[in-house]
């Protein structure tokens, strides 16, 4: 194999200057204004075409007569919304307690416990009894953990403190 003649080279007899490509330079500008146009296309206004036979194979009736197979009366059922009232012993929501651990321990379990303490009230609001008590139960956990996580580390942050005075 030859160093020479390697695969990324440029072939011999090249320039990196942009002069030495030899384009032609762009026609000049020129106004152009439209001719006159299309010629006119005339205007033919008639009736539609008429079909054979009397439709799009659908028979006619005269006016006032019933059409077979259709019944003489129909009746519209009403429409029954069925809506759920609020719980009537709703399931505890640790909103405030969401709230201290947001704010006093530890702030991302603390959102997270707040968004589901959010989602336990609205769940007891809406009578939906399994989504307030599954929504509770996460939001306790969370509270617990963020608490735990909080005091634990303003423990270790005490110890440190003490145990950095003492060593000066």
């Amino acid at each position: 194999m030859d160093p020479n003649k390697s695969g990324s080279a440029p072939p011999a007899g090249w320039t990196d200057e942009k002069a030495s490509m030899a384009h032609a330079p762009p026609p000049p500008y020129q106004d152009y204004t439209p001719g006159p146009g299309y010629p006119p296309q005339p205007q033919v206004y008639g009736s539609p075409p008429q079909y054979a036979g009397q439709g799009y194979g659908q028979p006619q009736y005269p006016m006032g007569q019933q059409y077979p197979g259709q019944p003489e009366m129909v009746t519209v059922q009403p429409t029954v919304y069925l809506a759920r009232a609020p719980l009537t012993h709703p399931v505890n929501d640790y909103l405030c307690y969401s709230i201290f651990t947001m704010l006093c321990c530890c702030l991302p379990l603390g959102i997270a416990a707040l968004i589901y303490s959010i989602s336990a009230r609205e769940a007891n609001h809406v009578g939906d009894q399994m989504g307030a008590e599954r929504s509770s139960r996460m939001a306790r956990t969370l509270n617990h953990v963020g608490l735990g996580l909080g005091i634990g580390f303003t423990v270790l942050l005490i110890i440190y403190y003490v145990v950095v005075a003492m060593a000066h």
